[in-house]
């Protein structure tokens, strides 16, 4: 069974540190995933990719490897509801989780936002982010990665015939 792999959005990702310390804590290894070149830390557990410069290079590369027993970090809607389908835990760097049970009514209100903006009746954008946000975050992500490791040693043991 392969470890879990954390798979960072990394372009507008604003925990990209903490992550890195929750990471090596656990030793689990990273995948820093943009569009383009992004500096990260010398070290073997984490993996730069530069996924091109295409629209969705960096979803699409998140979401064709990304799945059961995976952590993918991202505030992106449409790859974490790609994630979510595929097995992964999803979390928001705001420390909010992706479910099954919340992706159809997230990506409901971010296509009418959208349209809205479209539309002229919407102006500003997100909050921004807190101190809060980022301690909800590492929260989550540590409680995720807990979950993860419980449930994979509670998996009998596959049989060596």
């Amino acid at each position: 069974m392969n470890p879990t792999r954390i798979y960072v959005d990394a372009d507008a990702c604003p925990v990209k540190d903490e992550i890195y310390r929750v990471a090596t804590r656990h030793g689990l290894p990273v995948s820093v995933v943009a569009g383009n070149f992004i500096r990260v830390p010398q070290d073997p557990l984490i993996e730069r990719i530069a996924a091109g410069s295409g629209m969705d290079a960096a979803d699409d590369w998140i979401a064709e490897r990304a799945g059961q027993g995976d952590i993918v970090i991202t505030s992106d809607i449409p790859l974490a509801s790609r994630c979510v389908k595929s097995g992964a835990e999803v979390i928001a760097p705001n420390g909010k989780p992706f479910t099954e049970q919340s992706i159809g009514m997230t990506l409901a209100v971010r296509n009418l936002m959208t349209d809205l903006r479209s539309s002229g009746e919407v102006t500003g954008g997100p909050k921004s982010y807190s101190p809060r946000d980022r301690s909800a975050f590492l929260s989550a992500l540590d409680q995720t990665i807990r979950r993860i490791q419980r449930q994979r040693a509670q998996q009998p043991a596959p049989n060596q015939g």
